[in-house]
């Protein structure tokens, strides 16, 4: 990653940017089939205004459709975990590459209703998804099998 991309960017300005959409923009980005395919979409851009369009911003905007920010919400191992998810449909998202790994994490949400998390907290872990040095899958499952063996 470039020094600028060791940045994070105000995650929770990126979901008001979001929120603030008329619904046919939201719509579009709800539509998008793989997130490479957020480039082609005039939404991406407005959500992301002076961010740059890497992997990152795209991981985020292809799964932020899909969720309910809550402050000091669930983590979304926890709300995957409360919306009954299959362990197995979760390994298929760990053990998958990109982008796969995303659609099979978009469709989890799906199935989850649209669970309400703490955005900052699942946007970091979307942020550093590919990064060598993070653990954002592992700590998704770790979350996911606390919440459900308690």
């Amino acid at each position: 990653m470039s020094e600028g991309e060791n940045k994070t960017p105000d995650f929770l300005a990126l979901y008001a940017r979001y929120q603030g959409l008329k619904p046919g923009p939201k719509a579009e980005l709800r539509r998008v089939m793989n997130p490479g395919d957020l480039i082609e979409i005039p939404a991406f851009y407005q959500v992301l205004q002076d961010n740059k369009s890497h992997k990152g911003m795209q991981r985020l905007l292809y799964c932020l459709p899909l969720i309910k920010h809550q402050e000091n919400g669930n983590s979304l191992g926890k709300a995957l975990a409360k919306a009954d998810i299959s362990e197995k449909r979760l390994f298929m998202v760990i053990r998958s590459q990109e982008p796969n790994d995303l659609i099979q994490l978009r469709r989890l949400l799906k199935l989850a209703g649209q669970p309400a998390v703490d955005w900052p907290q699942m946007a970091n872990a979307l942020w550093w998804w590919d990064h060598p040095n993070q653990f954002s899958k592992r700590k998704i499952l770790e979350d996911f099998f606390y919440y459900k063996n308690n």
